[in-house]
């Protein structure tokens, strides 16, 4: 244990000067500068789980989530659903519900990347040039790959990557809208594409 060294006169002194220059915050006894101040114990915490609900566990044991089936990433269905509606609130409703019937489809389901992306290029803008507003772009739901790798695959490749396509150019202005397709129609595996007018 070390000792403590006693003040000289003139730190005596200084101390003096300084501490009768200070204004107590609280109405308390004066902490001497050679004491150290007592501390008081703090508030006791209290844990809301009691003994009773905490659960012996043994090394090699699975931990059980209380958070089961919590995915951080929404579906692409749950992300076009939030999109604003830009198209008429009414038609919206009648397309998402399968009464609107797609003037045009296409089929890009086991083509790859390289294959579907000139296809549905070509096919929505022929189909606006045509004057079609509501067309099926089809691309399966993807199939279940054995990964091994340490970067996780994504099911269905061409699902995640066709409402990319329809935002950017040269499809991004000719699109009004994206929505996942009623079962009806493909449901998670098909896209509904509402198309603008030509001017």
């Amino acid at each position: 244990m070390t000792r403590r060294r006693k003040l000289s006169p003139e730190e005596r002194e200084l101390w003096a000067r300084v501490a009768s220059s200070t204004r107590a915050i609280r109405s308390e006894k004066p902490v001497c500068a050679e004491t150290e101040p007592v501390l008081k114990p703090g508030p006791k915490v209290h844990h809301p789980r009691s003994a009773a609900e905490l659960r012996e566990f043994r090394i090699g044991q699975q931990v059980q989530s209380a958070h089961r089936g919590h995915d951080l990433s929404p579906s692409i269905g749950e992300h076009l659903a939030r999109q604003p509606v830009v198209m008429d609130r009414k038609a919206h409703r009648k397309m998402t519900s399968g009464k609107l019937e797609p003037e045009a489809k296409i089929d890009l389901h086991g083509m790859t990347l390289a294959e579907a992306h000139p296809e549905l290029i070509r096919f929505i803008l022929n189909s606006q040039d045509r004057g079609r507003r509501l067309v099926l772009v089809i691309t399966g739901k993807g199939k279940m790959s054995h990964d091994d790798g340490p970067i996780p695959q994504r099911q269905g490749v061409l699902r995640h990557q066709v409402p990319q396509w329809l935002r950017m150019p040269p499809l991004g202005p000719a699109v009004m809208q994206v929505s996942q397709a009623h079962l009806k129609h493909g449901g998670a595996g098909a896209y509904y594409v509402y198309l603008r007018r030509t001017r």
